[in-house]
């Protein structure tokens, strides 16, 4: 999968109480017709944690079928606090056809970086599609640290991170970390998707 170009979170609208899908559908294609890149439907700003699992997986049925035949890809949200959920919104979106997927660090939960390391290796064991993982502490209230990202990289379905830690010296020490331990993957840097997924 191409990560280049403009990406747009989705948000997830709701009419009497459930979600809207007419107005999901011409949200995504109103993506389409302007030349987005990737959708992402149901990361977090798509409200992923406050959906029941039905819902979830709804909008990422919903996003693929809007962009089949197009040039605009989805990048599904399938992170969950509970590995078990997660790998289980991971196989549907790999099923449903989506591109690739996208997972939080499980939030509440303040799991340690071995913790993190092994709910993101089991989401990975578990599917073939490309995974994002996504750091955000200010959601999560744990920051992944370089040394588990670097980890992280060395599975094979783990292509990229979306940072959202706000620490610009934080891309410096992850090209660094990477360049030394994956001399073989090119990291791409983004506003806050630093991406390693083409090889030298």
């Amino acid at each position: 999968m191409n990560y280049n170009g403009s990406m747009t979170a989705l948000i997830t609208p709701f009419k009497n109480g459930k979600i809207d899908g007419q107005s999901y559908a011409k949200l995504i294609q109103r993506q389409i017709n302007n030349g987005i890149n990737t959708v992402v439907p149901v990361g977090t700003t798509g409200e992923s944690a406050t959906l029941n699992h039905n819902e979830h997986k709804e909008c990422i049925e919903i996003a693929v079928a809007i962009c089949k035949g197009t040039k605009t890809t989805v990048l599904a949200g399938a992170g969950s606090n509970a590995t078990h959920e997660a790998i289980d919104l991971a196989k549907f979106a790999q099923e449903a056809g989506a591109d690739s997927i996208l997972c939080v660090a499980p939030y509440y939960n303040k799991p340690t970086q071995e913790g993190l390391y092994q709910h993101f290796k089991a989401i990975n064991d578990n599917c073939s599609i490309p995974i994002i993982i996504y750091n955000i502490p200010p959601r999560s209230v744990v920051d992944m640290s370089v040394d588990t990202m670097a980890r992280l990289f060395e599975l094979k379905n783990i292509v990229g991170v979306k940072d959202a830690t706000g620490v610009l010296d934080r891309v410096s020490q992850q090209k660094k970390k990477w360049e030394l331990t994956l001399s073989n993957l090119l990291v791409r840097m983004g506003m806050c998707l630093n991406l390693t997924n083409e090889v030298v």
